[in-house]
Formats: C-alpha cells, sequence, structure tokens
C-alpha cells in the first residue's frame, strides 16, 4: 500500500520564517512532529517549553530569541493568529466539499443566540436563569423542600434514632457510642451534613448545570461577560472554571489549565478560592437568606464587590501579558434528557466517590479534636476574632468546619441559623465570611499541585485574614447605618 504524505498548509512569511528556523535547532526526538513542537512554542505551551528547555539545552537560548523576535512582527498574540489561520483553512476546505442551500432571513434560534450575546437582553437572561435555575431550583426546591424532608424526616425520624438504638445496644463504651453518634458523629454527622444537607443542593445544581451545559448557552455567557471579564484581568475562557466553581472550586481549580497564560490561571486560582462558594454553600445560603430579599441582596453585592475589587488588583499586581480571546460559538439546541440525566449520574456519581468521604473523615477528626482538646483550643483561638466581627462565639465551630470542607461550614451555618442562633446581620456578616474564607482542604491541595507551594501558600494567607476584615467591616457599615436584617 502506498502512503501518501499531506502536505501541511502554510502560515503566512513571518511565521514560516520562525517555524522554520525553529526546527532546524531541535535536534532531539519528540512524540509528534518539529513542526507542531515548533508551533507549540510559539504559542507558549508550558508542556513543551518545559520539554524543549530539557532536551535542548545547547540550543534553547537561540530558540527562546526566534519566539520572541516572530511574537513581536504581531499586534496580537501567536496563538490568535495561528487560530485565524485554521480557521480560514478550515472554511476553504469546507466551501470546496459541503453545498449550502440559500437561507433567506435569520431564524429564531439566532435571534435567541445573538439576544444572549447582547450587554443588555443577555444580562436579563443571565438573570433570569440565575433566578429559575439557582435561586427557584437550587435555592428553594433543593435547599428548601428536599433538605428538610430528608433532614427532618428520613434522618431525623427513621435513620438517626434507629441507628442511635443500633449503637447503643451493640456498643457499651459512651467513647465509641459518640464516633458514631455524638454529636461529631459519622452518622449524626459526617452523614448527615452529606446526604441530607449537601446531597439534595448539589444533586439539583448538577441538573441545572447540565441543562445550561447541554443547550449551547455556556459559550454565549462567555462571549456576555468577556468585556467585565477583561477589567479583572481575564478573559471570557474564565467562565468555563468560574462556573464550574458554582458546583466544585476543587473541580474547577483544575480546569484553570485551559486557560491561555500563567496569569490568568494565578487570578482565576485566586478568585476562585475567595469569592466563588461552591454548589453546596451557594444552596445553603440561598437556603437561609431566600425569606429575607434585602439579605441576600447584601451577600450578593458583597461577595461581587470583593470579587471584582480583588480580581482588579490582582490584574494590577501580578506580572504576564493578557491572554486573547476567541471561542467557536456552537448552535443552541433543546437539551437532551438522557444527556442530562447521564451528566448529573455521572457527577453524582463523583461526590460519593470524592466528597462522602471527607465527611466521615472530619467526624473522625472532630471526635479526636473533642477527645484530645485541640478541637476546643482551635476554637478557643477562633472565638475572639468570631466576636470582633459581631458573631456569636458559637459561630466559630462554622469556621472550624469550613476548614474540613466549605459545604461542611455550610451546613452547620444552616444549623446555627434553624436554632435561632444566627439571624439579621450577623448571619448576613457569618454568610459573607464564610463565603470567603479559607478554601478547604481538598481545593488547597489542588491548588498546591496546580499552582506550587509559593502561590497557594501566599493566596492561603492572604485569604484567612482578609476574610474577618470584610466581615469586620461589613459588619460596621451595617451596624453603623442602622440596617436591620
Amino acid at each position: 500500500m502506498l502512503e501518501t504524505k499531506t502536505t501541511p498548509f502554510r502560515y503566512d512569511e513571518s511565521l514560516e520564517s520562525a517555524l522554520s528556523h525553529i526546527e532546524n535547532l531541535l535536534k532531539d526526538s519528540y512524540s509528534v512532529s518539529k513542526r507542531t513542537v515548533s508551533l507549540l512554542l510559539l504559542q507558549g505551551d508550558p508542556e513543551i517549553e518545559r520539554r524543549v528547555r530539557k532536551q535542548e539545552a545547547s540550543s534553547y537560548t537561540s530558540i527562546q530569541r526566534i519566539v520572541s523576535e516572530a511574537r513581536a512582527n504581531y499586534n496580537q498574540p501567536i496563538s490568535y493568529v495561528i487560530a485565524l489561520r485554521r480557521q480560514q483553512e478550515a472554511k476553504r476546505i469546507l466551501s470546496t466539499t459541503v453545498t449550502k442551500k440559500e437561507k433567506f432571513g435569520i431564524g429564531f434560534a439566532e435571534r435567541l443566540s445573538r439576544t444572549m450575546m447582547n450587554p443588555v437582553t443577555g444580562s436579563l437572561i443571565l438573570l433570569i436563569v440565575l433566578y429559575f435555575g439557582l435561586y427557584q431550583f437550587v435555592g428553594v426546591i433543593g435547599a428548601g423542600i428536599l433538605v428538610d424532608f430528608i433532614e427532618s424526616t428520613v434522618f431525623g425520624e427513621w435513620v438517626n434514632p434507629w441507628v442511635t438504638d443500633f449503637v447503643v445496644g451493640l456498643v457499651p463504651l459512651q467513647i465509641i457510642q459518640d464516633l458514631f453518634i455524638g454529636k461529631y458523629g459519622i452518622v449524626t454527622l459526617g452523614l448527615s451534613y452529606a446526604i441530607a444537607i449537601i446531597l439534595p443542593i448539589v444533586t439539583t445544581f448538577f441538573i441545572v448545570f447540565s441543562i445550561i451545559e447541554d443547550s449551547g448557552y455556556l459559550p454565549r455567557l462567555a462571549m456576555l461577560i468577556d468585556r467585565v471579564f477583561k477589567t479583572i484581568g481575564l478573559s471570557g475562557r474564565a467562565v468555563i472554571p468560574m462556573v464550574l466553581g458554582f458546583g466544585c472550586d476543587t473541580m474547577a481549580t483544575i480546569v484553570t489549565r485551559t486557560q491561555e497564560t500563567r496569569r490568568e490561571r494565578v487570578i482565576t486560582t485566586l478568585l476562585l478560592a475567595l469569592a466563588i462558594p461552591c454548589s453546596a454553600q451557594l444552596g445553603v445560603i440561598f437556603a437561609i437568606l431566600s425569606g429575607n430579599g434585602l439579605a441576600l441582596i447584601t451577600w450578593v453585592m458583597a461577595v461581587a464587590l470583593v470579587l471584582l475589587l480583588i480580581g482588579y488588583l490582582a490584574s494590577k499586581v501580578i506580572p504576564g501579558e493578557r491572554a486573547s480571546f476567541y471561542i467557536e460559538v456552537p448552535p443552541l439546541r433543546l437539551p437532551k434528557l438522557s444527556n442530562i440525566l447521564v451528566k448529573t449520574y455521572s457527577r453524582l456519581q463523583w461526590y460519593f466517590i470524592e466528597v462522602l468521604p471527607f465527611f466521615i473523615m472530619a467526624s473522625i477528626l472532630l471526635w479526636i479534636g473533642e477527645l484530645t482538646g485541640l478541637f476546643n483550643l482551635a476554637i478557643s483561638g477562633l472565638e475572639p476574632v468570631v466576636k470582633l466581627i459581631g458573631l456569636p462565639a458559637e459561630a466559630a465551630v462554622v469556621f472550624l468546619y469550613g476548614f474540613f470542607r466549605r459545604d461542611f461550614g455550610a451546613a452547620g451555618l444552616y444549623d446555627l441559623h434553624s436554632s435561632g442562633e444566627l439571624l439579621g446581620v450577623p448571619l448576613v456578616v457569618a454568610a459573607v465570611v464564610l463565603t470567603l474564607f479559607i478554601p478547604c482542604i481538598a481545593q488547597v491541595m489542588v491548588m498546591l499541585k496546580e499552582r506550587g507551594i509559593k502561590t497557594a501558600l501566599a493566596m492561603t494567607l492572604f485569604i484567612f485574614p482578609f476574610a474577618f476584615l470584610v466581615g469586620f467591616v461589613l459588619n460596621l457599615i451595617l451596624t453603623k447605618l442602622g440596617v436591620s436584617l
């Protein structure tokens, strides 16, 4: 059989010259062609840069010089120039192989698509999606109706009493009993929080997110908010990890790999760790503030202001080039039920495998902490800080929970609100501080892996005092103005 060799399409003369020079300097072998390696170097691919630096040590300085000179020849990033040329070639090939019937006028789907990306009408559509998707479906149905039923009836009346009788009858030692059914028991706290409070919230969120994802709305949302994101050093591409952050910040931090520049990845990671609540946090906060519109608006405005302010300051402080933004906008379509169910199922599977063990582990650590006195010591250390921002001493436990997992802390906040210990201005302040509070252990681990120990540690050390500073300022403003929530 004769092999057919395809000739790659050519870029402009300046780019081709740079590619040729880089290819000549590449002496080692790679798993892809030298032309591909050269293209990736010009586009600043970090993995290829590391490999070439290691394998072409003697000529790497010359390669860097060619890359820098090539980039200086263009007003736009080379990645954009390459993508544009590839798009032109794809259109040329398509025009020679596909015949389209001429259409007259613009269809409904295209009109709706343009409406979604228009700054005015797109913002209104986004508010509608947030209101019905997050507020009504996740907040009211998930965090309200479903949580009330599962927590009060399923666990409160069926599971916890049965498990308590079983453990008391089987285990004579009080210490061991407390491990399963005590104040911080695996069943009465860990599983109760994970299944009764968090599971209904993340399930309803995953359904909404799957619908948004399958409809093609996400790319249009990216186009809509690109202009806003540019003020905080990001592009519309950051909408994907940001939206995923409303599901799980840990997973979203991993997805920052898709962003073009290191600067953009660092800013996005910081904002995810600071101001993006995960689905459980978001649902619980919506549930406890939904009865008070002013309280909910105050929380939204405080968190949004922090996100924009810190994003803007970070974009001025963190060095690096601004990322270009271009995105393929797929056609709108009606979400398929099968796709929604499969995506929701796979994400719930991830929740049970990855997240549920953290709740059990947190219960065990809290049980050990109570036995050794370390837990009470940590609470005693947090109590003065908590009182300083106008919260009752009992709220210190919530922030300690939040360190293990954000959703664990949110569940603790839900308990304090349900018992009437946290209401009005202190409730809003607690919700804001918990949203901004130090990331959970899982997210810190991913930050260490993705951004490195220095960057992750700097972010964590900044976030902890900053969250309480915002709480102090917010409490001061609301009390001085005599605001009643």
